[in-house]
């Protein structure tokens, strides 16, 4: 069974306005493999957010594909790309989308729930994935009444409890102070190893992206030459 959790292949997008044409993404190529950590690095509005968007599925291409899991993920509609979505991937965000009303054990248990999983049975794995992430004492907190630090904590456990094969992370630091920045990435390359799961990090942060295995640098919609890390 092959290792290749995500591959893109001479992936392209741009945006159109009338007759005006935007390029943003210019015939990249791209593999995650099993248990891989990988950053893609570049400045504001070098496009890392379009191309992570591509991978997920959560925006089509203007030209190329993305398999997910050796299926054809771009060439699915919404709602087939949402299942495979749901059963593969975790997604964390700079701004941790928890759901304001839902406390941090409703937050987790959602993708759960989505899957139909009984309640119990959520209920039982949320609470243990919040422990992990040092949040025990905070299941009936609500996001309003968690630091930032613990929200995004709260995100990590919410991306990982389906136990995907891989995890997006956007930004997922770029809302925090540099000391829970740190360890909420520790923390999230831990989790990496604990559950075998591939990470795919976009950040700015060049500090950060030198903990992972491999480094892309995203310039003008092109990469530069991969840099591995020893």
């Amino acid at each position: 069974m092959s290792d290749l959790i995500l591959q893109a292949s001479n992936l392209e997008k741009e945006y159109r306005d009338g007759k005006l044409k935007t390029p943003v993404i210019k015939g990249l190529d791209f593999e995650l493999r099993s248990n891989e950590k990988v950053a893609i690095v570049g400045s504001s509005g070098s496009g890392k957010s379009t191309l992570l968007h591509l991978l997920a599925g959560l925006d089509k291409p203007t030209n190329g594909s993305v398999s997910l899991m050796s299926q054809a993920f771009s060439d699915l509609n919404e709602v087939k790309r949402g299942r495979l979505r749901n059963q593969y991937m975790g997604f964390v965000y700079q701004f941790h989308f928890l759901l304001p009303e839902l406390n941090a054990l409703e937050n987790v248990m959602l993708p759960l729930r989505v899957r139909r999983t009984l309640p119990k049975e959520a209920e039982k794995s949320a609470k243990a994935l919040l422990e992990r992430v040092g949040l025990g004492h905070r299941l009936h907190h609500k996001p309003s009444e968690l630091s930032g630090g613990e929200r995004q904590r709260v995100a990590i456990a919410r991306a990982l409890i389906t136990k995907p094969a891989c995890v997006l992370a956007d930004e997922p630091t770029g809302n925090l102070d540099e000391t829970s920045a740190q360890q909420v990435f520790d923390l999230m390359l831990e989790l990496n190893q604990e559950q075998n799961t591939a990470l795919l990090v976009v950040t700015h942060d060049l500090k950060l992206a030198a903990k992972m295995d491999r480094q892309y640098q995203l310039t003008e919609g092109h990469f530069i030459l991969p840099s591995e890390t020893p």
